[in-house]
């Protein structure tokens, strides 16, 4: 519950036009791995550094970068055999 509190007094909340620049920068990427500066420069408009961060959160939060200490990654693969293979595959 605090952390809906929380969110209610953003100041800075994403529009969905922002968090789609940021996943097509990503997907897009040459490196495989690009530092929240970097990611910054490469952006087609400025945004601000507490929108970015709230976007990055979201998007680690529903597995589709991987955030390190070296920088942040692009792991989201939406093909269809590869959810069947996890669905049907087994932990080793």
């Amino acid at each position: 519950m605090p952390e809906l509190i929380e969110r209610k007094k953003l100041e800075h909340s994403p529009t969905l036009n922002t968090v789609f620049m940021v996943e097509e920068t990503l997907k897009n990427m040459d490196e495989s791995v690009i530092s929240v500066a970097e990611l910054k420069r490469r952006l087609p408009k400025q945004i601000n550094h507490n929108t970015l961060r709230i976007i990055l959160e979201y998007l680690e939060e529903s597995n589709k970068i991987a955030v390190t200490m070296k920088g942040i990654t692009w792991i989201h693969n939406p093909s269809p055999k590869l959810r069947k293979a996890i669905k049907e595959g087994f932990e080793l």
